[in-house]
């Protein structure tokens, strides 16, 4: 667990993530993350659901639909 502390950012409020935490979510300045809800509470992530959610619908088309996908793109 990492305690932070809610701090000024100009007008608004912000958190500093330390440099371990940056490591581990491959992120760094200047990078976008996502806070989402879970039942857990709230997680930060890199990654982008609902880009996630949509590539599980692409994969699935995909799998489904191979023949149809060969015969395009010919």
């Amino acid at each position: 667990m990492v305690k932070l502390k809610v701090t000024t950012v100009g007008s608004s409020a912000g958190i500093v993530l330390p440099k371990e935490v940056l490591t581990r979510l491959k992120i760094a300045k200047g990078d976008s993350v996502f806070l989402t809800e879970s039942p857990e509470g709230f997680r930060i992530t890199p990654y982008d659901p609902d880009f996630e959610r949509q590539m599980g619908l692409a994969r699935k088309v995909m799998s489904e639909r191979r023949d149809v996908l060969r015969a395009l793109a010919k």
